[in-house]
């Protein structure tokens, strides 16, 4: 297997694609990192479903005001014109189809677009939290992750076998590897590492990758 993407290489990519002036919810953890990378005159509009829209990069160490954090318990801090409203008004936002876009962590996503994103198995902690709403409420929904487990396994399935966050609701997964569309209950591979192989990345996919039209290169800054 060639080399991959960092995390953070795998955020910046997502991070350009976010048009200016978006509304944005970004997932805990990993996801955080796709607000450090927004592209040079352009500005995302960040929510968290605890309540503050508008936020901006994380505090320098030692400056934190822990009277403002994101859903992660992160802290946060505010840009100018920044809201806070009541933590049912977040959800109503997010209900009510007012996010541009809601970038996630996954456990597994199918090649129909279903999302496994809040549990590990039978030992597990139930937790889908806010999840729920927001691939059903956002725009659009995408997808950051590895592409494969920890022990190699596919994470792109042909059907999901953990718990499902959401039915048919990504349409963009962009991993270590590649960057690939959900269109008509398929993936469509429209970037991928210049080094890796398409036949090495159809190896470590669990379902068939379509083409259509060119295959860009990924290539991402050393970050």
């Amino acid at each position: 297997m060639t080399a991959k993407l960092s995390n953070a290489q795998i955020a910046w990519r997502a991070a350009q694609d976010i048009a200016d002036g978006a509304y944005v919810n970004l997932g805990i953890g990993f996801p955080e990192m796709v607000a450090k990378f927004q592209p040079p005159g352009r500005e995302a509009v960040f929510h968290t479903e605890n309540g503050v829209l508008g936020f901006g990069a994380a505090p320098a160490p030692g400056a934190e005001d822990w009277d403002l954090i994101n859903a992660g318990k992160k802290a946060i801090t505010l840009k100018p014109g920044a809201a806070f409203f009541h933590h049912a008004d977040s959800f109503a936002m997010v209900r009510g189809g007012h996010l541009d876009v809601a970038i996630l962590g996954a456990y597994q996503v199918a090649e129909t677009g279903d999302l496994a994103n809040w549990s590990t198995g039978p030992k597990g902690v139930p937790a889908v939290g806010g999840a729920m709403d927001l691939v059903h409420g956002a725009k659009r929904v995408a997808v950051i992750t590895d592409h494969v487990t920890k022990d190699g396994k596919p994470k792109l399935l042909q059907a999901c076998t953990l718990p499902l966050t959401g039915v048919g609701c990504v349409t963009r997964v962009y991993t270590s590897l590649a960057v690939i569309d959900i269109e008509d209950g398929h993936f469509v591979l429209r970037e991928k590492l210049p080094a890796l192989s398409f036949d090495d990345l159809q190896a470590v996919t669990g379902a068939t990758l379509h083409l259509d039209g060119a295959v860009a290169d990924l290539i991402t800054p050393e970050l």
